[in-house]
């Protein structure tokens, strides 16, 4: 047995408000919309991925999500230009990224990064 994939499934009771950060800012496709359910993704090949943790790293918080892009300051000017609120950052951590944390409309915490 493989693991194929992981889904993040976030409960939200506005559906809608999760277009403007993750498809118009964050630039991601919509996939799938059956009215109950959107999914927003990427044909972007990625690596299989969970993690765990006690605390987000440099004392943060442990976010929600983690979102790598290609271009971190290009992502926080899109954030800052529509309006989206930094929590953090930007950064460059010791273990080599760069990235900001900021709060998508549903209320969760994203980890957005590249890596250095």
């Amino acid at each position: 047995m493989k693991v194929r994939r992981i889904v993040a499934n976030i409960a939200t009771s506005d559906i809608a408000a999760a277009k403007r950060f993750y498809q118009d800012v964050l630039g991601l496709d919509l996939q799938m919309d059956l009215g109950w359910i959107a999914t927003y993704g990427s044909t972007e090949r990625m690596s299989v991925q969970i993690s765990f943790a006690t605390e987000g790293g440099s004392g943060t918080p442990v976010p929600d999500l983690s979102i790598e892009v290609d271009d971190v300051d290009a992502a926080l000017q899109g954030m800052k230009q529509a309006g989206f609120a930094i929590e953090y950052g930007p950064a460059d951590e010791p273990w080599g990224v760069r990235r900001f944390y900021v709060r998508d409309p549903l209320g969760r915490l994203v980890n957005i990064l590249s890596h250095r």
